[in-house]
């Protein structure tokens, strides 16, 4: 399989993904309040889902007997999601969308360095390693750079 396509629209998506912290500030300052912009972005997003799921025809099978199977911990990736969208909220505009998603890649690279190193999740082990040290370093770096510019 190409992976290439796949990367492509990955690039996409993490370009759309830089106007969201923008868009939810601005209805930040409409609605005055960060918490309640992220609740109407959530739920909006949740009604896409359900949009999706209908047009689509894929919803996999949603019950009380699958969804109470999973382990209770695999649920706080809808916190993450509210603590990504609220922190956008409130951060982006402090600091600019430039630094707000360098800082939150070198943050996805620390966890998910830390991840592999742990295999985590199921993930196979892959070790911490002095050129993946030296990267991480590189993007940390290049954050700070980001703020003095």
């Amino acid at each position: 399989m190409n992976p290439f396509p796949y990367m492509a629209a990955a690039i996409l998506l993490g370009a759309l993904v830089t106007i969201q912290p923008l868009l939810n500030a601005i209805l930040a300052r409409s609605i005055g309040s960060p918490y309640g912009a992220t609740t109407v972005a959530i739920f909006l997003a949740f009604l896409c889902g359900l949009a999706f799921i209908t047009l689509r025809g894929n919803g996999g099978e949603i019950s009380v007997r699958t969804l109470t199977a999973v382990p209770w911990w695999v649920y706080l990736t809808s916190v993450i999601g509210v603590l990504f969208v609220a922190g956008g909220v409130v951060i982006a505009p402090v600091t600019g969308a430039f630094l707000f998603f360098v800082c939150v890649i070198g943050g996805q690279l620390i966890g998910s360095a830390i991840m592999d190193h742990m295999g985590a999740f199921g993930l196979p082990v892959r070790e911490i390693s002095i050129q993946r040290l030296l990267g991480l370093t590189l993007v940390l770096g290049g954050a700070i750079l980001v703020s003095k510019g």
